[in-house]
């Protein structure tokens, strides 16, 4: 059920994007019309598309390594936070729910000595631990980052809470999505030092806490502002913005459906930072929406994917139909769906087909480094294998000389 709500009239930029004033203003003018003008039908195939494995999609290391880095992070930072850099495992043995460790904390914790080092405490023989100097080296330049990319992450957190009804996500929605828009861990806790005066806390209906936002700035879309970039010099309508199409190899639509997704991209563009509530959530233009939606919100992510249950959490808050996971089945030339580590990752194509992609954000690429230092402790632990055979097989060998000299010294006697 869709709620009745105004939002406050947006107020137009002077400058976006350094393009003239009457090129922007021309643009405006183009796609003012509202959409709901046009007949709302529902003509798209509910039928079954087929899955077909992509591998370059399947060999993006740090998509695919996210599930594993979540976790080691969280860790990592419970250490810095420490006042010695180091902790015992007692510390965080029973938070393994918390931080998101699939295993014991120790086990886990052993299974990346490039990261973080054992020792033992000076207490009670327990095992300590602290960071490597090579993940220090990571940290440090982490924290550099999220300095210098503060103002950047704020306003993906601003666009996201702009995208819901009433520009208002509680509190646990934001923090299950930190690690998606590149927020640290401890980003909501200093809202003087992170947040500006756009945003305020509050309790929401279902009387959970609640982040609200107020803007009276026009916000553009990742597809609006290419549009503008493009296509703002032409003089034709701007209004049915098409969604940019990487097909993959050997994919290959049925005709039926293929009809439909031409008529589909001829149809109006609704930006995820417009009213909607007067959509028939079972017309083709709510289903350009939801596009629109899903599009944008993979576009503020630092990797340009996430896990879809995630996603689905967010139907309620964003105006999304019930069947959402629909939508990235029938458009498989903007989305991609990767089954790899037991879970479902939906990726958004266009940032890593497109020339004119988004920008790499400077974030991602500490994260890569993180992973090239995981892949470190595998060479560790397995030298550690063979060493620890190679000793075992020298004692045994050793034994057997011995049993030897004994059989020999009985014999004499």
């Amino acid at each position: 059920m869709f709620l009745n709500f105004k939002k406050p009239a947006p107020k137009t930029p002077k400058r976006l994007f350094s393009l003239s004033e009457n090129s922007v203003l021309s643009f405006i003018h183009r796609i003012s019309y509202p959409p709901f003008r046009h007949s709302q039908q529902c003509t798209y195939v509910n039928v079954y598309m087929d899955w077909k494995q992509d591998l370059y999609y399947e060999s993006i290391e740090h998509i695919h390594r996210s599930i594993q880095l979540k976790p080691i992070i969280a860790i990592k930072n419970c250490i810095v936070q420490e006042p010695n850099g180091c902790l015992p495992i007692s510390a965080v043995s029973k938070r393994g729910l918390e931080l998101d460790v699939p295993m014991k904390v120790a086990r886990f914790m052993r299974q990346y000595p490039s990261i973080f080092e054992e020792y033992t405490g000076p207490k009670y023989n327990l095992p300590w631990f602290r960071l490597t100097s090579e993940a220090s080296d990571i940290d440090r330049e982490e924290r550099r980052v999220y300095e210098e990319c503060k103002e950047d992450l704020r306003d993906r957190l601003k666009k996201m809470i702009l995208m819901s009804r009433e520009n208002v996500l509680p509190l646990k929605i934001i923090k299950g999505m930190q690690w998606y828009l590149g927020l640290p861990d401890d980003f909501l806790c200093y809202p003087e030092h992170n947040l500006d005066e756009s945003f305020r806390f509050l309790e929401t209906e279902e009387g959970f806490k609640g982040l609200a936002v107020e803007s009276g700035v026009k916000v553009w879309s990742v597809i609006q502002k290419n549009a503008m970039q493009r296509d703002v010099s032409s003089d034709g309508p701007m209004e049915a913005i098409k969604f940019p199409l990487f097909p993959s190899k050997g994919l290959r639509l049925r005709k039926k459906i293929e009809d439909w997704l031409n008529k589909f991209q001829e149809l109006p563009y609704i930006s995820p930072y417009e009213e909607f509530s007067n959509l028939d959530p079972n017309s083709d233009i709510a289903e350009k929406r939801l596009v629109g939606v899903l599009h944008e919100l993979l576009s503020l992510f630092v990797e340009h994917s996430a896990e879809r249950k995630k996603l689905l959490c967010l139907k309620k808050y964003f105006g999304l139909p019930q069947k959402v996971h629909k939508a990235f089945e029938r458009h498989p030339h903007m989305f991609y769906l990767s089954f790899q580590n037991k879970t479902c990752t939906t990726i958004l194509k266009k940032a890593y087909r497109s020339k004119s992609a988004i920008e790499e954000h400077p974030l991602l690429r500490v994260r890569k480094k993180y992973i090239k230092l995981m892949k470190v402790s595998k060479e560790i632990l397995r030298n550690n294998r063979m060493n620890n055979q190679s000793c075992n097989s020298n004692t045994r060998k050793l034994d057997l000389d011995l049993v030897q000299v004994d059989d020999g010294y009985s014999e004499m006697a």
